[in-house]
């Protein structure tokens, strides 16, 4: 994609314009009957199926910290003469929300919304304003968990995004510029969307439903009143919309909403495998007539790919009995599955079928707690970084009056290399430590600078 991914969502020209087109002649009462638009003294009308999904759909406002690097990229004109002595402040901001369990107050919307939030309040169709706890959230999804305690709530049903085509009408609601109750309607435009880089795991719904700034987490709906996707992302040079909106879908949502109830987080495992799509040229040089399913082209020793006996150069093409479409595909139906899952992998292997059961692993370390034989960055935390963060180790957490807050770490610090030698992840930057001597050069990268910090 050339264009900005912008985090504000849908857009678009409406349905029933179709409906309307000269050339297009409508049995109004034989779609009536066979559930599709509604009528209204003859007239296609969606007002019957929006008025069962306002109430379902919430107002979020979110007070969330900002550290100073945040603050400044966001005002490079803004100046503070201590940002190292000052706490993080606070930015409010705001999206939308679905009700999806009314006896229980869960509400789904996204994981951008409420990220870093203090307090959450929501506002409901009839105007009361709850104040919302976090049961969990996923950032590689874009999706958020939140819970209320409220009688009389209406729940929007879940639908089966995996029953969508390209060309289905399907309508957003949502907050768009704070202004509540905002419906909009448009069509599927694309089905498993993926490689925008706007999340770590995507497999979105392409539509033309206008979308904006505070859609965010509202729900795209099919004309059955059912959800089947939560709206996250538009693409748009200038941040707005421009007909080309993205949803979660709700085959995805599915998983990670059963994660977030039971861990408060989504704990993905692996296999051990690289893969990538398969091309028309690759799929000459393999000897295969398709061009839909993953290459592996690594296996990792020792992995539950390896021990199963997957091997390089095996297509995967179906995961428990649904075929793959690529490797996208497979990375995502892996990432939603916890550790100790077993799936039933098919791959062709010299024109063969195979079929493997294949145990979920754990993932690589995510997170170092300390590190042996260091006092001096006793008191911090680090972890991997994150999408769209430099390659290095991140520093999590540094307790107030500790060694490694001393030694001048501080939260959000990205430790690029370790005396000039560059660490890409955790097991990297653990060797690198082990091996130097006293007084370590660790090469950061404190928001848009560059440093060194020496630790004894």
């Amino acid at each position: 994609m050339n264009a900005v991914s912008s985090r504000f969502l849908p857009t678009v020209a409406t349905a029933m314009a179709l409906v309307f087109a000269a050339p297009v002649v409508v049995d109004y009462a034989q779609a009536q009957s066979a559930q599709m638009v509604p009528t209204r003294d003859g007239i296609p009308t969606l007002a019957p199926l929006v008025e069962k999904v306002i109430p379902t759909v919430v107002n979020v406002q979110v007070k969330a910290k900002v550290s100073m690097a945040e603050e400044q990229q966001a005002d490079p004109f803004r100046f503070f003469s201590n940002p190292r002595g000052q706490q993080p402040r606070e930015r409010t901001s705001g999206g939308s929300g679905i009700i999806i369990d009314a006896k229980k107050g869960y509400i789904l919307t996204n994981h951008h919304v409420i990220a870093d939030a203090v307090d959450i309040q929501i506002t409901l169709h009839d105007r009361r304003q709850l104040t919302a706890k976090k049961v969990g959230s996923d950032e590689g999804t874009d999706i958020a968990l939140l819970q209320v305690e409220a009688k009389d709530l209406d729940a929007l049903p879940i639908g089966d995004s995996n029953e969508l085509r390209v060309g289905d009408y399907v309508f957003a609601v949502g907050s768009p510029f704070g202004l509540q109750k905002t419906v909009t309607s448009g069509i599927v435009s694309a089905l498993s969307r993926t490689g925008g880089g706007i999340e770590e795991y995507e497999d979105f719904i392409q539509t033309d439903a206008a979308i904006n700034p505070g859609n965010s987490g509202g729900p795209l709906v099919n004309l059955k009143g059912e959800l089947i996707g939560v709206n996250t992302a538009i693409y748009g040079p200038g941040g707005g919309n421009v007909g080309v909106g993205f949803a979660v879908p709700t085959s995805m949502v599915k998983g990670v909403i059963a994660q977030l109830q039971e861990f408060g987080e989504v704990r993905r495992g692996r296999i051990g495998v690289a893969i990538s799509d398969i091309t028309p040229e690759v799929a000459a040089n393999l000897g295969i007539d398709r061009t839909e399913g993953a290459l592996i082209g690594r296996v990792e020793k020792g992995t539950p790919a390896d021990v199963a006996g997957v091997r390089a150069g095996d297509v995967a093409i179906e995961m428990d009995g649904r075929p793959l479409r690529g490797s996208a595909d497979l990375r995502n139906r892996i990432g939603l599955l916890t550790v100790g899952t077993t799936v039933d992998l098919t791959v062709l292997r010299d024109g063969q079928k195979r079929n493997f059961k294949i145990s979920i692993g754990k993932p690589a370390t995510a997170q170092l707690a300390k590190l042996p034989d260091r006092q001096s960055l006793e008191g911090a935390s680090f972890s991997a970084t994150g999408r769209g963060e430099a390659n290095g180790v991140k520093v999590t957490e540094v307790e107030q009056g500790s060694p490694a807050e001393r030694s001048g770490l501080e939260v959000g610090d990205v430790i690029t290399a370790v005396n000039r030698k560059p660490v890409k992840n955790l097991e990297e930057f653990q060797t690198a430590m082990k091996g130097s001597q006293r007084s370590t050069v660790l090469h950061v990268q404190r928001g848009d600078e560059n440093s060194v910090v020496v630790i004894p």
